[in-house]
Protein backbone atom coordinates (compact mmCIF):
# COMPACT_ATOMS: atom_id res chain seq x y z
CA UNK A 1 0.00 0.00 0.00
CA UNK A 2 2.50 2.65 -1.16
CA UNK A 3 1.09 6.13 -1.35
CA UNK A 4 2.83 9.59 -1.48
CA UNK A 5 3.19 11.68 1.78
CA UNK A 6 1.84 14.01 3.07
CA UNK A 7 4.00 16.17 5.77
CA UNK A 8 1.60 17.03 8.48
CA UNK A 9 1.97 18.95 12.36
CA UNK A 10 1.12 17.48 15.35
CA UNK A 11 0.73 19.02 18.87
CA UNK A 12 2.63 17.37 21.67
CA UNK A 13 0.40 15.64 22.86
CA UNK A 14 -1.06 13.83 20.27
CA UNK A 15 3.00 13.37 18.88
CA UNK A 16 3.94 11.69 22.01
CA UNK A 17 0.68 9.48 22.80
CA UNK A 18 1.56 7.88 18.76
CA UNK A 19 5.13 7.74 20.01
CA UNK A 20 3.94 5.43 22.73
CA UNK A 21 1.32 3.41 20.65
CA UNK A 22 3.29 3.14 18.24
CA UNK A 23 6.40 1.26 20.11
CA UNK A 24 4.03 -1.28 21.71
CA UNK A 25 2.12 -1.74 18.73
CA UNK A 26 5.22 -2.25 16.97
CA UNK A 27 4.68 0.74 14.14
CA UNK A 28 6.36 3.65 13.45
CA UNK A 29 4.77 7.10 14.61
CA UNK A 30 4.21 7.32 10.98
CA UNK A 31 2.42 4.46 10.68
CA UNK A 32 0.77 4.79 14.09
CA UNK A 33 -0.90 7.96 13.14
CA UNK A 34 -2.23 6.84 10.06
CA UNK A 35 -3.64 3.99 11.54
CA UNK A 36 -5.69 6.31 13.82
CA UNK A 37 -6.75 8.45 10.45
CA UNK A 38 -8.02 4.92 9.42
CA UNK A 39 -10.01 4.10 12.07
CA UNK A 40 -11.31 7.95 12.80
CA UNK A 41 -12.87 7.51 9.56
CA UNK A 42 -14.11 4.43 9.77
CA UNK A 43 -15.25 5.08 12.88
CA UNK A 44 -17.08 8.47 12.17
CA UNK A 45 -18.62 7.18 9.09
CA UNK A 46 -20.52 4.70 11.15
CA UNK A 47 -21.44 6.09 14.12
CA UNK A 48 -22.92 2.93 15.80
CA UNK A 49 -19.64 1.46 16.28
CA UNK A 50 -18.63 1.30 20.06
CA UNK A 51 -15.17 2.27 20.19
CA UNK A 52 -15.03 0.82 23.62
CA UNK A 53 -16.28 -2.53 22.28
CA UNK A 54 -13.76 -2.54 19.30
CA UNK A 55 -10.46 -1.36 22.22
CA UNK A 56 -11.65 -4.61 24.11
CA UNK A 57 -11.27 -7.02 21.61
CA UNK A 58 -8.22 -5.41 20.67
CA UNK A 59 -7.13 -6.05 24.07
CA UNK A 60 -8.14 -9.23 24.51
CA UNK A 61 -10.54 -8.21 27.12
CA UNK A 62 -13.54 -9.42 24.87
CA UNK A 63 -14.49 -11.57 22.17
CA UNK A 64 -14.66 -10.76 18.75
CA UNK A 65 -17.80 -12.61 18.16
CA UNK A 66 -20.11 -10.02 20.38
CA UNK A 67 -19.36 -7.31 18.24
CA UNK A 68 -21.56 -6.10 15.49
CA UNK A 69 -20.56 -6.13 12.20
CA UNK A 70 -19.27 -2.44 11.98
CA UNK A 71 -16.89 -3.13 15.25
CA UNK A 72 -16.37 -6.17 13.91
CA UNK A 73 -14.68 -4.65 10.35
CA UNK A 74 -12.44 -2.05 12.49
CA UNK A 75 -10.97 -4.98 14.53
CA UNK A 76 -10.22 -6.77 11.01
CA UNK A 77 -8.86 -3.64 9.64
CA UNK A 78 -6.81 -3.50 12.71
CA UNK A 79 -5.51 -7.10 12.35
CA UNK A 80 -4.83 -6.71 9.01
CA UNK A 81 -2.54 -3.68 9.24
CA UNK A 82 -0.67 -5.70 12.28
CA UNK A 83 -0.34 -8.95 10.18
CA UNK A 84 0.74 -7.13 7.11
CA UNK A 85 3.51 -5.13 9.39
CA UNK A 86 4.65 -8.09 10.83
CA UNK A 87 4.71 -9.61 6.98
CA UNK A 88 6.59 -7.51 5.79
CA UNK A 89 9.85 -7.72 8.46
CA UNK A 90 9.60 -11.57 8.28
CA UNK A 91 12.38 -13.59 6.61
CA UNK A 92 12.33 -17.33 7.93
CA UNK A 93 14.63 -18.18 5.31
CA UNK A 94 17.29 -16.34 6.95
CA UNK A 95 15.92 -17.22 10.95
CA UNK A 96 15.60 -20.56 9.71
CA UNK A 97 19.25 -20.66 8.08
CA UNK A 98 20.97 -19.34 11.35
CA UNK A 99 19.34 -21.55 13.56
CA UNK A 100 20.58 -24.33 11.61
CA UNK A 101 16.60 -25.64 10.13
CA UNK A 102 16.16 -27.43 7.18
CA UNK A 103 12.72 -25.36 5.36
CA UNK A 104 11.44 -25.68 2.45
CA UNK A 105 9.28 -24.21 -0.27
CA UNK A 106 7.71 -23.07 -3.39
CA UNK A 107 10.29 -22.85 -6.10
CA UNK A 108 9.16 -20.76 -9.52
CA UNK A 109 9.12 -23.98 -11.49
CA UNK A 110 6.18 -25.23 -8.99
CA UNK A 111 8.52 -27.67 -7.58
CA UNK A 112 9.43 -27.91 -3.60
CA UNK A 113 12.67 -27.01 -2.84
CA UNK A 114 14.29 -28.17 0.88
CA UNK A 115 17.20 -26.23 2.42
CA UNK A 116 20.17 -28.17 3.64
CA UNK A 117 20.71 -27.27 7.55
CA UNK A 118 22.95 -24.68 8.16
CA UNK A 119 25.41 -25.67 10.66
CA UNK A 120 24.67 -22.79 13.79
CA UNK A 121 28.59 -21.94 14.09
CA UNK A 122 28.77 -20.83 10.08
CA UNK A 123 25.47 -18.93 10.40
CA UNK A 124 27.21 -17.09 13.31
CA UNK A 125 30.28 -16.19 11.07
CA UNK A 126 27.90 -14.85 7.79
CA UNK A 127 26.03 -12.86 10.08
CA UNK A 128 28.94 -11.29 11.30
CA UNK A 129 30.61 -10.62 7.54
Amino acid sequence: MATAAAPIRLDRELAAAARDAAQTMSRSVAEQVSHWARLGRELERSPQVSVAQVQAVLRGDAPYDGLGVQEQAVVRTHWDERLAATLATLNLAEAFSAEGHRYAELGADGQIQVSPPMPKVAAKKKRQR
